[in-house]
């Protein structure tokens, strides 16, 4: 069986000429397709026979809602989705001034360790496919009936250790016949994994790269990052800058404040060093504790402190408004909190 929603236009094009079809219907099912169909039967402008042979020869993916969380706070809504498969994977839907926008997973689990995220406590299970990339934003917008404007690849698992399945998914999101979301309103977030950041460079799209730094020293980031051992951060550092120098896309560093491990003024001061004449900005992200890793966030002064460090430095700095506090909205925990009911059940 085909998963159809994972095909681009051209490939449905092709597709249909295979089946003696006109190529004017591929355009009407993959616009269907984008709108959130379920079956081929609510493909209505299609003869019940294509209809038939598609259902043949295809499958329709769609999640449904395993839990859902709104929070009392700012109105951001959690989705656990139940996929085909009874795997689970989390988006958060956020509510901007400027928009809305969803983030979404790429994996069900992650297999990159760091030891302050919920996603990889278990491990990876599998890639998600196109689709199932593609659904989260789909579904997430059908079910809160709010227009969905930005996408973040911030969710469970490490985007680009899932690369193909991503680059087609953006293709498929960007598509003027599908949901017509621009590339720059896109941000894929990754841990460090510098082939795959040269790899992108080299498509040069116009979606902005977020990494995950969350410390300038070795020492440090090895303790809280097993991919640092493999690429340490000057290594990452001038894979960056070779992006931005390819792309001409300024690059987002993630920074999580963690008391004790990343949050010394001193470390500030190596940030800035590191980030001098690099087109960059930080984005300091309070912790959201995760139980099992015994991790705790930094106070306000600290954040406050380093913000102000690397602003001296001229490094812009914004520290990330903490949103659905009060409903798990980090990733992968209320995955886990769901699978650890489930056992004890």
């Amino acid at each position: 069986m085909t998963d159809i929603k994972s095909m681009t236009e051209a490939e449905l094009t092709a597709y249909c000429k295979a089946l003696g079809q006109p190529a004017f219907r591929a355009k009407q099912i993959f616009t269907w397709l984008h709108r959130g169909v379920t079956s081929f039967d609510e493909m209505t402008d299609l003869s019940k026979p294509l209809r038939a042979q598609l259902a043949e020869q295809c499958f329709i993916t769609a999640p449904t809602v395993a839990r859902k969380q709104v929070s009392r706070l700012d109105g951001t809504i959690k989705y656990l989705w139940e996929l085909s498969d009874g795997n689970c994977i989390e988006s958060v839907l956020m509510r901007y001034h400027h928009g809305n926008t969803v983030c979404i997973s790429s994996q069900v689990g992650c297999r990159m360790g760091c030891a302050f995220c919920a996603s990889t406590v278990a491990g990876k299970v599998r890639d998600l496919r196109p689709s199932e990339l593609l659904d989260q934003v789909l579904f997430t917008q059908l079910d809160s009936g709010v227009p969905i404007s930005n996408i973040v690849l911030m969710g469970i698992g490490e985007p680009l250790d899932n690369m193909a399945n991503v680059l087609r998914f953006l293709e498929l999101v960007n598509s003027p016949d599908g949901m017509n979301i621009g590339m720059r309103h896109i941000s894929l977030s990754t841990c460090g994994l510098v082939d795959k950041i040269r790899l992108l460079a080299e498509k040069k799209l116009q979606i902005t790269l977020s990494v995950s730094l969350h410390s300038p020293d070795n020492e440090s980031r090895n303790k809280i990052m097993p991919i640092n051992r493999r690429w340490n951060v000057e290594t990452l550092l001038a894979a960056c800058k070779d992006y931005y120098e390819t792309t001409g896309r300024r690059v987002s560093f993630e920074y999580t404040m963690i008391d004790g491990v990343s949050d010394a003024p001193e470390q500030a001061e190596l940030l800035a060093k590191k980030l001098q004449g690099m087109a960059a900005h930080v984005n300091m992200i309070p912790l959201n504790s995760v139980e099992e890793s015994g991790l705790r966030c930094s106070s306000r002064q600290a954040i406050a402190k380093f913000q102000e460090i690397l602003e001296r430095h001229g490094v812009t700095a914004t520290v990330r408004r903490t949103l659905g506090s009060d409903i798990n909205a980090s990733c992968g925990q209320l995955r886990r909190k769901y699978e650890k009911n489930s056992r004890e059940e």
